[in-house]
C-alpha cells in the first residue's frame, strides 16, 4: 500500500490540539512536511518541535484566526507562494452547544463563518497550486451530526450539514484535476471539545460529570472514546496515495456509535 507523503506539503488546522496536532503528527510520519495553524504561536511552536522529521522535511506554523478571512487569505497565500500545499486539512473547534430552538441569529452566522465560509477561502486559496501540480487532498474534520443529529448541539447540526453538501459539491469540481475532498466524521473523542460538552450536558441536566460520560459511552460498542490518533490516522489514509480513489465521502470514525447504515 502506498503511503508516502515524502515531498507533500500539508496544511492543518487547528493543529495547536486534539486531533488536529495528531493529524499533523501522522502525516509527518508519513513523509510529508507539514505547517500547522491555529491562533496560538507558542502552542503551534511546540506541536512543530514535536514533529517527526527525515530525511529533508521541513515543517512550518502560521499563526491565524479563521474568523478573519481576509488575513487568513493573505497569509495562507503567502505560505503557498513559498511551498504550494498539496494537502489541506480543515479542522475548527464547534460551536457551543443548546438547543437549536434556542439559538440566535448571531450564533448561526459565527459557525457558518468559522466552518464554512473559512474552509472555502482556504480551499480557494491552496486549490491553484492543487491544479499545477495535478494531485491534492482536501479533508474536512466535521461531526457524526452530518448523519444523524446529535441531541443539544442545534447550531453545529446545522452548519454541518451545510459543510457535508459544500464539499460534496466540490469534490465533483476537483475531481477532474487529480484533487480528492472527503470529511472525517469523528466520535465522542478524547480532547478538549468532549470536556466543553460534558460540562454543558452536565450544567443543563444537573448530573455529574461522570455520569454524562458513562451514559454517553454506553451509547459506543467499542465502549471508550477515540484516541486523537486514531481519528489523525484515519485523516492520514485519506491523504495519501492509496486514496486516490476515494472522493467525496463521509467516513465516521466513532466506535460504531451510529446507527445508521
Amino acid at each position: 500500500m502506498d503511503l508516502d507523503l515524502t515531498g507533500r506539503h500539508a496544511l492543518v488546522c487547528g493543529a495547536s490540539e486534539g486531533i488536529g496536532r495528531a493529524a499533523a503528527r501522522e502525516l509527518a510520519l508519513l513523509g510529508a512536511d507539514v505547517t500547522v495553524l491555529a491562533r496560538r504561536e507558542a502552542a503551534l511552536q511546540a506541536v512543530v518541535d514535536a514533529l517527526p522529521r527525515g530525511g529533508a522535511q521541513h515543517h512550518r506554523l502560521l499563526a491565524a484566526d479563521v474568523t478573519m478571512r481576509e488575513a487568513l487569505r493573505e497569509a495562507v497565500a503567502g505560505l503557498a507562494a513559498e511551498a504550494p500545499v498539496h494537502i489541506l486539512v480543515n479542522n475548527t473547534g464547534g460551536p457551543p452547544g443548546g438547543p437549536v430552538l434556542d439559538a440566535g441569529e448571531a450564533a448561526f452566522l459565527d459557525a457558518f463563518g468559522r466552518h464554512l465560509l473559512a474552509n472555502h477561502a482556504l480551499v480557494q486559496t491552496v486549490a491553484p497550486g492543487m491544479r499545477a501540480a495535478g494531485w491534492g487532498r482536501v479533508v474536512n474534520v466535521v461531526s457524526t451530526s452530518v448523519y444523524e443529529p446529535i441531541a443539544g448541539l442545534g447550531v453545529s447540526n446545522t452548519i454541518r450539514g451545510a459543510v457535508a453538501s459544500w464539499a460534496k459539491t466540490l469534490s465533483r469540481e476537483l475531481a477532474p484535476g487529480g484533487i480528492t475532498v472527503n470529511n472525517v466524521l469523528p466520535g465522542y473523542t478524547d480532547t478538549a471539545r468532549i470536556d466543553q460538552i460534558l460540562r454543558e450536558r452536565s450544567a443543563a441536566s444537573g448530573r455529574s460529570r461522570e455520569e454524562v460520560l458513562a451514559s454517553m459511552l454506553a451509547s459506543v460498542p467499542v465502549g471508550r472514546m477515540a484516541r486523537p490518533e486514531e481519528t489523525g490516522g484515519v485523516i492520514a489514509f485519506l491523504c495519501s496515495p492509496a486514496a486516490a480513489y476515494v472522493t467525496g465521502v463521509s467516513l465516521a470514525v466513532d466506535g460504531g456509535r451510529m446507527q445508521s447504515i
